[in-house]
């Protein structure tokens, strides 16, 4: 059963070249500007390491506020619902396009998970890189082995990591399998896991439309949804699943059902 409803068919947009007409110089000035001064942050430990007063570093606060600030260039309005736990948490979140780990660093800064290509992805890659991203390569048993072993430290060191165990990218119409050994570094560690629900459009009526489309490579996607209308994104923190001595498919089975059900309502 699919956990969001199909997009709807669409005729011709004729907005979408006024879209670019404001949006792309955002996007340059977001780029050119804020970019700079969050490295700038993020490089000088003595300023990285302050806390505000909510007790998060400057450097994690600069890049939820950076991630904010291109959602709002590519016309997202995003809603959160639920809290993200602190401290050592793994969170677990379905995955639709590459615009999710913007929209989830907006509400909390997390290492994410992410095949190696995308460190090869323009602008993308690079941000990913400086956000603590731990790449995999694909069918690598060396390299899957490597990233559970910097996922233990990270949690056991008190931080954050963020997962999508679907493995790769779906078109919104359904929610795939979970691939229960990523959970393996959460039971090693004894974090909890947190589920994670990522909704595009009122309802997720746009998961369709922002996932890759058939054939479509990450620039054409980029470039596609920078012109698409203004719309709601939701990310919904969801109720935690505790680190199980009883099997890593209890975690993955319990945040996939979690998930559907949040998609669902």
């Amino acid at each position: 059963m699919s956990p969001t409803p199909h997009a709807r068919r669409r005729g011709p947009d004729w907005v979408r070249p006024l879209r670019y007409l404001y949006r792309v110089p955002m996007l340059l000035l977001h780029l050119l500007l804020s970019l700079p001064l969050t490295l700038l942050v993020i490089r000088l430990p003595w300023l990285a390491r302050r806390r505000t007063a909510a007790g998060e570093t400057w450097a994690h606060r600069i890049i939820r506020a950076w991630s904010a600030g291109l959602m709002r260039v590519f016309g997202f309005r995003v809603r959160r619902f639920g809290e993200p736990l602190p401290g050592a948490v793994m969170f677990v979140a379905n995955h639709i396009s590459w615009m999710d780990i913007e929209l989830m660093h907006s509400q909390r800064m997390m290492g994410f998970v992410a095949k190696a290509e995308i460190s090869r992805w323009p602008l993308v890659g690079w941000l990913a890189s400086q956000a603590e991203t731990i790449y995999h390569h694909r069918g690598d048993n060396q390299s899957l082995h490597g990233v559970m072993h910097q996922m233990v430290e990270r949690l056991q060191e008190g931080r954050s990591v963020a997962v999508f165990p679907e493995g790769r990218t779906h078109t919104g119409h359904a929610l795939g399998a979970f691939h229960a050994r990523i959970f393996q570094p959460a039971v090693l560690a004894g974090a909890p896991a947190q589920p994670v629900a990522l909704r595009y459009g009122e309802g997720g009526s746009a998961q369709t439309i922002i996932s890759f489309q058939p054939r479509e490579n990450f620039l054409q996607n980029f470039l596609r949804v920078l012109g698409e209308p203004g719309r709601v994104a939701e990310v919904h923190f969801l109720e935690p699943v505790p680190a199980s001595e009883d099997g890593r498919r209890r975690m993955a089975q319990a945040c996939r059902d979690r998930i559907i059900a949040a998609m669902a309502g």
